[in-house]
């Protein structure tokens, strides 16, 4: 059996090492505390990049909205043209329908 100075040379081994442990922690923890504030300005970065290009895209996509709606309007305004020719053609074709019948 060890003897007590023994015993206690012992422990004050295992102190030192774990005083040195712990000193070696804190100098890593320090490093990692800063990478953490250095990818924090990088996810920012990368946040107000995601920004820039949301806004571009519903630029985009209210330009292309815009251009639809002035396509729709023209479209629109053609084939309301284009009936009113139709009904106009039936009608001048019933009247000589009409006006041939009567004749016979």
């Amino acid at each position: 059996m060890p003897s007590v100075e023994e015993r206690v040379a012992y422990l004050e081994g295992l102190v030192e090492d774990h005083g040195r442990a712990q000193a070696g922690l804190g100098e890593r923890i320090d490093r990692l505390s800063n990478r953490i504030d250095g990818l924090a300005g990088r996810i920012d970065a990368v946040d107000a990049k995601v920004d820039r290009f949301r806004e571009e895209l519903a630029a985009r996509v209210d330009s292309v909205d815009a251009k639809v709606d002035r396509f729709r309007e023209e479209l629109s305004a053609k084939m309301s043209h284009q009936f009113g020719w139709l009904v106009g053609i039936q009608v001048s074709v019933l009247i000589a329908v009409i006006g041939a019948l009567v004749a016979a």
